[in-house]
């Protein structure tokens, strides 16, 4: 997950007039199939397809998948009285395939919702230990937890008084306490926590100084304070009570929940950053459960996170056992690293240096790299890269082509910084990107900040996207919920600031003009390109004969409409092969 602070706004983009032309296509060969009945639905409107950016005005739908798209009057011959439904979108607004997200950890916002306790962001750090940190226990005894978990505190809030872990010990000091950062890669614990995880005895004593990729904060007395960045963060949070905190009940209740929000956004497809957040694999066996009784609708890719401080043989055998879980719409094809951390938080993998003469935290040499995608791409398993510092990436581009196959569309996630001789590679060896299309813009008040903390030139030019669509590079968007810094979640926020460089609700300038892309482009890295990341653009993506009938009637034309009002754009409906999922 990219955990960005939260000064770090959003995505990206200035694009003078932001509207496109499109090939109007009233009807195409091949554009039907055969059916012996009547259709089950025909739809009316103007309709975006995601093919070649084609704009038709009807379709049919039989059996949850399309049997035509072309004009009007040939979707009226698939109409039968009685028999077919017909809904008339003609001027109520856009047509368009349903979106997918391409890198999000709703599994993981939802699960801290359910078992943990959310520290707002604007919270400080003394209402963390008067009041939220108290609540958080009485409410964990009082209900006979084993671990307590929170979730969301903010760095900005928290630097100038961190919490400590004999702060959080004279809270409570006989259940284990981990409290995440709201970028999810830093962590608050108390002694016990510590304990658990053999970094520490109680009595104080050093067991462990370091974990790989990571870093144990230490005090003025030589003993850990419980502060842990990145992969020390991870480690120690694997002791915790996991199975516990998150059984696999918990996890389908909590998959209706992610089920109703992301289709009222208009996802039908999405790709979660960490499956197994909590160190099993619950929430894989809750989707496969749900698919097979009839209760998804939407399409779950998976991926199985790895962390440089496991045995590594141990962690590629159990992402492979995994794969045991996949059915028609759960898809456990992916392996997470990360590569990095964040630019922002000084843990990219940069060059140059930080303005502090330091170069970054990778956790991963581009041998091992190398070595994990050959292993995994022989068995069908692509990988799916955290990386965010141009350094990083051009290690993993590296490790991609010498050790990878280019079919398996290995993919880099996030990706603030890229060398430009880079781009071409990637091009080269079909590598996707997934990006956060909606961090591209900067608030004011943190632009004089920033130049302190990162690199020379990287500022604010950071996270491209027009650059991916000239090499000709498979880009999708993702938001990675719930780590998005105020940002918006749902597609139709996430494009106005891919093609306008602004978040409607902030005050701050576009970030790397030069990189903004248009409303094409936009719909094309929410709709086909996110089905293609997921193997499934035979099946989905786009409107088209013979493909699942995945889409979604939009109450407002975003191709046409000022660029200013995409974000107040919404699903009026969601359908998912061929039924309505959702409703406004």
């Amino acid at each position: 997950m990219k955990r960005i602070m939260q000064w770090v706004m959003v995505a990206t983009l200035l694009i003078s007039g932001a509207s496109m032309t499109l090939t109007s296509c009233s009807n195409t060969d091949n554009a039907a199939v055969d059916v012996k009945d009547g259709a089950d639905l025909v739809v009316y409107g103007k309709i975006y397809t995601a093919e070649a950016g084609d704009i038709v005005e009807a379709f049919a739908v039989k059996d949850g998948k399309y049997v035509y798209v072309g004009d009007k009057a040939g979707a009226e011959a698939y109409v039968e009285t009685g028999k077919t439904e017909v809904v008339d979108y003609s001027g109520k607004g856009l047509v368009m395939p349903g979106c997918g997200n391409g890198h999000a950890h709703y599994s993981m916002g939802y699960a801290i919702q359910s078992v943990g306790t959310i520290v707002g962001l604007e919270d400080t750090s003394e209402k963390f230990l008067t009041e939220i940190v108290p609540a958080a226990v009485e409410k964990a005894k009082a209900s006979g937890a084993k671990a307590i978990f929170g979730f969301g505190w903010r760095m900005l809030n928290f630097q100038d008084n961190m919490p400590t872990r004999q702060k959080l010990d004279a809270i409570c000091s006989d259940i284990p306490m981990y409290f995440a950062d709201e970028e999810g890669h830093k962590g608050l614990v108390n002694t016990l926590c510590m304990v658990k995880a053999g970094i520490m005895k109680a009595d104080g004593t050093v067991l462990k100084s370091e974990v790989r990729g990571g870093e144990i904060e230490m005090g003025a007395d030589g003993t850990p304070t419980g502060y842990l960045k990145e992969q020390a963060s991870t480690y120690v949070r694997s002791f915790m009570d996991n199975d516990n905190l998150f059984p696999v009940d918990m996890a389908k209740a909590n998959m209706a929940k992610i089920e109703e929000q992301i289709l009222s956004e208009g996802y039908t497809m999405y790709l979660d950053g960490w499956g197994n957040y909590f160190y099993n694999t619950n929430f894989y066996e809750a989707a496969q459960q749900m698919d097979e009784v009839g209760n998804l609708h939407f399409v779950l890719g998976l991926s199985y996170e790895i962390e440089s401080w496991m045995d590594v043989d141990k962690a590629l055998a159990e992402a492979r056992d995994a794969r045991k879980y996949a059915s028609t719409r759960v898809k456990p094809n992916w392996i997470k690293l990360f590569i990095d951390g964040t630019v922002e938080s000084g843990t990219g993998f940069v060059e140059p240096l930080y303005p502090d003469g330091h170069q970054g935290l990778p956790n991963w040499e581009e041998e091992e790299l190398t070595d994990m995608t050959r292993k995994a791409n022989a068995n069908g398993i692509t990988m799916h890269t955290h990386v965010m510092g141009n350094k990083g990436v051009n290690r993993v581009v590296n490790a991609f082509i010498n050790g990878g196959k280019d079919e398996m569309r290995n993919t880099l996630v996030h990706v603030r910084n890229v060398d430009a001789a880079d781009y071409q590679r990637m091009a080269d060896h079909n590598i996707y990107v997934t990006s956060g299309m909606l961090w591209h813009n900067m608030a004011d008040e943190y632009t004089e900040l920033l130049k302190e903390l990162v690199p020379a030139g990287m500022e604010d030019k950071s996270y491209p996207m027009k650059s991916f669509f000239d090499y000709g590079i498979n880009l999708t968007s993702h938001s990675d919920y719930p780590a998005l810094s105020g940002s918006p979640d749902d597609p139709f926020g996430i494009m106005e600031i891919a093609v306008t460089g602004v978040y409607h609700v902030a005050v701050g300038k576009p970030w790397w003009p030069e990189e903004l892309i248009t409303r094409e482009q936009a719909l094309q890295a929410l709709t086909i390109n996110c089905a293609r990341q997921m193997f499934i653009e035979d099946e989905r993506g786009s409107i088209k004969a013979g493909k699942y009938a995945d889409f979604l009637l939009v109450n407002k034309d975003v191709l046409t409409c000022p660029a200013t009002e995409i974000h107040e754009a919404k699903p009026a409906a969601t359908y998912f092969e061929g039924k309505k999922v959702f409703s406004m």
